[in-house]
């Protein structure tokens, strides 16, 4: 019986096979799915706290500050990635983006300056 306390070499074997598999999995992964899947959890987080979360405790999950941070990665990713992706899969981000940074807006109780807001330095003004 072979463990980590007893044999370093055999933890270190057992996460280079790891990593090798996870690897060879991810090079299988198109470019598209890969910045798609990031833009969707970026996203997701950013509806989270921006207080779009379902059931009662929505409110209480609401964080403009870092929902102001993800917005903001979101809107460079899909600026940076578009031409990469293709507009058939851009155009659905910038809708879910738009949504977003108009959502903010809502939830803000001082209000950017037009151009000012959320990943608008990335898309501008957004009314």
């Amino acid at each position: 019986m072979s463990t980590s306390e007893t044999n370093p070499a055999a933890e270190s074997q057992h996460y280079s096979m790891t990593d090798d598999a996870a690897v060879r999995d991810i090079a299988e992964v198109p470019a598209v799915e890969v910045i798609t899947t990031a833009a969707v959890h970026l996203m997701s987080a950013a509806a989270v706290k921006c207080g779009l979360a379902d059931g009662p405790d929505a409110e209480e999950l609401k964080d403009l500050d870092e929902a102001r941070k993800l917005i903001t990665a979101l809107a460079g990713l899909i600026t940076a990635g578009a031409p990469e992706i293709g507009s058939q899969h851009a155009a659905p981000l910038r809708d879910g983006l738009r949504s977003l940074q108009l959502a903010f807006r809502e939830a803000s109780i001082i209000q950017d300056a037009p151009g000012k807001g959320p990943g608008e330095k990335f898309t501008g003004p957004v009314s």
